[in-house]
């Protein structure tokens, strides 16, 4: 199936496929959605750019999941070129999805959209969406609803064909049984472990040490260093100012009640009767037909809107729960839809409504009016707030000063820090690896080792932390990289000789035992000749316990054995250690014997990776169809 995919992507056969997954998915699609053009892009995929600020929005969000992950995380990983190439692919893969999905006409139905952003943890309060909560942590994070509707519907776009074509995948019986007999597979060997030989000589002359050092002496260098003045402001760092009058917060409450209104909501059910995109007029009037016969049974006396929903509904993922849509605020829906919606009262069913995604009969179950919260409930918001932005504001004004002054004297950081009355601190010394603290920034050691900062004694540009929070740097001390004298590394040079003799004695006894073994003599005479006993494993898995792990893997990628023969080999197990190994027998897992619970899951496991495997073998032919070009040096 896979060979096939890749074969026939473009063409007459695409058409086929991606026609039989709209059928299958007709519900969903892809708006028009177009990455809006920026002169600083930094990938073009087809016709559409990914600017650079959708970049630089992407990589901020990929690296606040990494910390929150692991907060011990390297930074210098997350300011690494690899982390960077990882999230363009990401977003190059995402508008590949995108202009597919375009290029098909299907689209997102506002129903799934409002659905998944209902169940974001975030805008719910008491485990329910919460529309006043919604926008105020899309307004904390700089988004308008609108903008983020329009990225969660790209989100969800770009999931649809990939989905499909996942779910589309096939894993046969004897696939299934196949991989059974693989991953249960037992192994019976025998195996000396052979000791560590000594070293030739346990001496090494002072002249070996030499030369030895004279070859490597890269390998013994003190690392470069800087210690660097800096100024560390943050908004954090601005004084806190005196706490509003009552007569303040009454006055922001005022003029920001609005942000305190909780507005009127209603608890709806719906049944979608669907139009395609650019729907012909023929399947304009089968809809309305449609829509026109379900209305009829949902005002008949006794209907059950629910069962109605879960057998006419065209929105699959709301008919199964009765064609819920929970509870919608003003603006969550279509116009069309929400002037239907609030005409009603609890229990009323409309007549079909047109909207973008077709007709809709809905039911209102419930409705809770709106109100206001009073003062005395957001005297601590508005006490916070503006406290925040007092500060912020005095942020601003102390940073801009700064950075003018700076600028006009840049051969100096204590002079601009001295007239704004902002403290000037050293830093201990750090290499380029960066110290610790504020010095384990990636950007911070970048400036601190730039030409700026390191050539012309000049005090760095301003290092943006986060939008509220800069560094100045400015050299204070600059230790050049030199080589350590060789008294300090004679002893490190002493062992590396050694464990070098070492690990070249192990490796020519090791080679001479799995000849002499390839030649026919015994694996017990060969034992003996070094000392050591023959170990026997019999049924061996590839966790067995009690058994190093490098010998599993190295016995489990030998060659099954020919009946009657064994297979020979020498495992380097590392540090000069070796294992001499005679695999006599291959046992294929037991199908017959495995729980069917067992069965289940691990076939659930199989179903998962060839669907991943269809996926990225779709995403790949994907790929090589489109005209792709990158901006490295814009990320």
């Amino acid at each position: 199936m896979l060979t096939l995919l890749r074969d026939k992507l473009s063409g007459w056969f695409a058409k086929i496929l991606f026609g039989l997954l709209i059928i299958v998915f007709s519900f969903f699609g892809i708006e028009g959605y177009f990455v809006a053009s920026h002169a600083t892009w930094v990938a073009k995929v087809g016709d559409h750019d990914v600017g650079g600020q959708e970049f630089q929005d992407a990589l901020n969000r990929a690296r606040q999941r990494q910390l929150q992950h692991n907060p011990q995380i390297d930074p210098k990983f997350l300011d690494g070129n690899a982390f960077k190439q990882d999230v363009l692919e990401g977003l190059i893969q995402r508008q590949m999805l995108i202009n597919l999905g375009d290029e098909l006409g299907v689209m997102v139905p506002d129903s799934l959209l409002r659905r998944e952003i209902a169940r974001i943890p975030q805008f719910q309060v008491d485990g329910k969406f919460d529309p006043a909560t919604y926008t105020a942590v899309l307004a904390a994070n700089g988004l308008t609803p609108e903008r983020f509707q329009e990225m969660e519907r790209g989100d969800l776009s770009v999931q649809l064909l990939p989905q499909a074509l996942g779910d589309s995948s096939i894993v046969t019986a004897s696939e299934i049984d196949g991989y059974l007999r693989l991953i249960g597979q037992t192994r019976d060997f025998s195996y000396v472990d052979l000791p560590v030989p000594q070293a030739a000589s346990g001496t090494v002359s002072e002249a070996e040490i030499g030369a030895y050092y004279k070859v490597h002496a890269q390998q013994y260098m003190s690392p470069e260093q800087v210690s660097v003045q800096y100024v560390d402001l943050g908004v954090d760092n601005v004084p806190a100012p005196p706490a509003p009058s009552a007569e303040e917060l009454r006055a922001l409450y005022a003029k920001n009640q609005s942000r305190f209104v909780v507005p009127s909501q209603y608890e709806v059910s719906h049944i979608l009767i669907s139009l395609p995109k650019n729907a012909t007029p023929a399947q304009k009037a089968a809809a309305l037909a449609q829509a026109q016969k379900v209305d009829v049974l949902a005002h008949a006396p006794g209907a059950n809107f629910a069962a109605l929903a879960k057998q006419y509904s065209d929105d699959l993922g709301s008919k199964n729960q009765g064609g819920s849509l929970g509870w919608l605020g003003l603006g969550d829906t279509d116009p069309a839809f929400q002037a239907a919606m609030i005409a009603l009262r609890p229990g009323q069913v409309s007549a079909p409504v047109l909207t973008s995604d077709g007709y809709h009969i809905i039911e209102l179950q419930a409705e809770r009016a709106g109100v206001t919260k009073p003062f005395a409930e957001v005297k601590d918001v508005l006490t916070a707030d503006y406290l925040k932005q007092v500060r912020s504001k005095e942020y601003s004004h102390i940073a801009g000063k700064l950075i003018d002054a700076i600028d006009s004297n840049p051969g100096s950081l204590e002079d601009a820090a001295k007239a704004l009355n902002v403290p000037v601190q050293v830093s201990p010394l750090f290499a380029r690896s960066g110290g610790t603290g504020l010095f384990a920034h990636p950007k911070v050691v970048q400036a601190a080792f730039s030409g700026q900062v390191l050539k012309d004694n000049n005090t760095s540009d301003p290092i943006n932390l986060s939008p509220e929070h800069l560094v100045l740097l400015h050299l204070a001390r600059h230790v050049p990289a030199q080589p350590l004298p060789l008294a300090a590394v004679a002893a490190k040079i002493k062992a590396t000789i050694l464990a070098q003799r070492v690990a070249m004695a192990a490796s020519k006894q090791a080679d001479a035992l799995l000849a002499r073994l390839k030649a026919g003599t015994g694996l017990d005479t060969l034992a003996k000749s070094v000392g050591a006993s023959v170990q026997t494993a019999n049924a061996a898995t590839p966790s067995m316990p009690n058994l190093d792990p490098a010998l599993l893997t190295a016995v489990f990628k030998l060659a099954a054995p020919a009946p009657g023969k064994s297979v020979p080999s020498a495992v380097d197990l590392g540090q000069g250690h070796y294992a001499l190994v005679q695999l006599s027998a291959v046992h294929p897992g037991d199908v017959s014997k495995l729980p069917s619970g067992q069965r289940e899951y691990i076939v659930s496991q199989l179903r998962q990776m060839q669907s991943g495997a269809s996926v990225q073998a779709f995403l790949d032919a994907l790929r090589r169809g489109t005209k792709i070009e990158t901006a490295p040096n814009r990320m």
